[in-house]
């Protein structure tokens, strides 16, 4: 016998006597044993595809009766004011009073009359007002000689007016003023070349309050004023009517 055919021989009896001793020598199965501890949660799986719309369900409820009013809640803070909305059309006139009662009788002894004339005899020298120094008449003391300057006290019309002698030419002006305001003037002007006494007048109605001031001013250049005993420069004025 060749050496390859001894060797195929060796194998298939070796391989015979190993299946004959595995039926021959084979235990039987033993028991099931204990069940093991919970393995570890697994890692999440992947999100699923979103599943198809469902049917639509169907309504079987039936509405129920409207329930009693609640109790009023609690009153809120005020709000901030608004602004004032816009002005609204101007009413219809009112039905006149009734007449009034008749009033007691006047008295004009009761009236305010101021008034009052002066005239030029020993002014003091100085300045561009012209003062008449010597009183003839001041009723209720509104004429103040030392300044020559009336002052008002009632508020009204009044007329004033002035006769001034000169031999000279002369401009001279009737000056008044109110508060806050600037003086106003009226002018009067003559001219005399031959140097005769020559009257220079003028006059005026104006309207004062209390506190106003009038007075005759003179040209600083032509205001030259003839003074002595041959003739007499006069200034009056007095109230026409209160405006109360």
């Amino acid at each position: 016998m060749t050496p390859l055919w001894w060797l195929v021989f060796c194998v298939l009896a070796m391989s015979l006597t190993s299946t004959v001793t595995q039926d021959v020598c084979r235990a039987p199965d033993g028991r099931d044993g204990a069940t093991g501890p919970p393995g570890r949660p697994g890692r999440p799986g992947l999100k699923g595809e979103p599943g198809d719309p469902g049917a639509p369900g169907i309504r079987t409820g039936i509405r129920g009766l409207k329930g009693d009013e609640g109790d009023p809640g609690l009153s809120g803070s005020p709000g901030k004011m608004g602004y004032p909305g816009p002005s609204g059309p101007l009413g219809a006139p009112g039905a006149p009073g009734l007449k009034g009662t008749k009033g007691n009788p006047g008295d004009i002894n009761d009236q305010p009359r101021p008034a009052f004339s002066a005239v030029r005899r020993n002014p003091p020298t100085g300045g561009n007002v012209v003062i008449f120094d010597m009183v003839i008449t001041n009723e209720e003391g509104r004429y103040h000689s030392n300044s020559g300057r009336f002052v008002c006290a009632v508020p009204g019309y009044y007329y004033f007016s002035f006769q001034v002698v000169s031999k000279w030419d002369i401009c001279l002006s009737i000056m008044s003023t109110r508060k806050g305001q600037a003086p106003h003037s009226l002018g009067f002007c003559d001219t005399n070349s031959k140097g005769n006494f020559q009257v220079v007048s003028g006059s005026t109605v104006v309207q004062l309050q209390e506190g106003d001031q009038v007075w005759i001013e003179k040209d600083p250049v032509k205001g030259r004023i003839y003074q002595g005993s041959e003739a007499d420069s006069v200034f009056n004025g007095f109230l026409i009517f209160p405006s109360f």
